[in-house]
């Protein structure tokens, strides 16, 4: 067949569509969702052509396989990976001729978790709410990548500014989080405030596209009385029992019922994206680093 279209040899861990989400709708109980490191996917895109909010496929941890029914210009970036086309070594980072029939195969991120793969023309499911974007919390979008699923791509546009490379940062050794003060700051002790901001903590292996978790050190309530539960933004810093607190990334509830001690300034959670489990990380106040 020559469709524009490709074919999962392999799914991976976790594969999922991702564009740059669906704002606007936490009052409808939806979640942004989207790319998890934004500034990658929207550098494969630009690699390849594409318009910054095109559909790119998010790998986690160990790629995927897929084989493209007619030939398509792809771009691998996010977390470092090798990259074969055809069972030979390709660049990563640059844009990638993949003949038809050929498999284009995104190995294990070597350093970081998530990888990213555009393909000219973009990765076309059907939107929904505006946005391609698997959400895993809510279910809306395609779902994740499975063995033999054939998924659409559209047309590539017919002329544009070709970039060979351009630089990605590497995936952080220490996650530094800038913050400031949440609603619920007030829940928690002195001592509680000053722990987030000076000591430090680890990305648990229980992060996901949800939240990202760690270890370290508890924060202790004034209270241990119950909220009735409110919004939740991105990048809310959420305390559940346990007390280890947990930040909130694009697949976030909307709404929650723990106490928001702090907020992640926007432009640190493409990092926490790329953070593999037992990363030391660290709150700082924002504006200081």
């Amino acid at each position: 067949m020559t469709d524009r279209a490709f074919a999962v040899v392999r799914s991976g861990a976790l594969t999922t569509v991702q564009d740059l989400g669906r704002p606007g709708h936490a009052h409808l109980g939806v979640p942004r969702s989207g790319a998890l490191d934004p500034p990658a996917a929207r550098l494969v895109n630009r690699l390849v052509g594409n318009a910054s909010d095109a559909a790119v496929l998010e790998t986690t941890l160990d790629g995927c396989a897929v084989r493209p029914r007619r030939a398509v210009t792809v771009a691998v970036g996010g977390a470092p990976c090798p990259v074969t086309v055809g069972g030979r070594p390709a660049p990563w980072g640059a844009p990638v001729r993949v003949p038809a029939g050929a498999v284009l195969d995104v190995r294990a991120a070597v350093s970081g978790v998530r990888c990213y793969v555009a393909f000219d023309g973009g990765v076309a499911v059907d939107p929904v709410l505006g946005s391609r974007s698997t959400d895993l919390l809510s279910g809306l979008g395609p779902p994740p990548l499975a063995d033999g699923a054939v998924l659409p791509l559209g047309c590539p546009v017919p002329a544009h500014a070709r970039v060979d490379i351009v630089p990605q940062p590497a995936p952080p050794r220490e996650l530094v989080l800038g913050v400031t003060p949440g609603p619920r700051a007030d829940w928690f002790t002195a001592a509680a405030r000053a722990t987030l901001t000076t000591r430090a903590y680890r990305v648990s292996s229980a992060s996901n596209r949800i939240g990202l978790r760690t270890e370290g050190p508890a924060l202790e309530r004034v209270s241990e009385g119950e909220l009735p539960s409110e919004g939740m933004v991105l990048g809310a810093v959420q305390v559940p029992p346990d007390g280890r607190p947990v930040v909130f990334l694009a697949d976030h509830p909307t709404t929650g019922g723990y106490p928001v001690i702090a907020v992640v300034r926007a432009r640190d959670l493409a990092a926490a994206a790329q953070a593999r489990p037992d990363t030391p990380v660290r709150f700082v106040p924002a504006g200081r680093r």
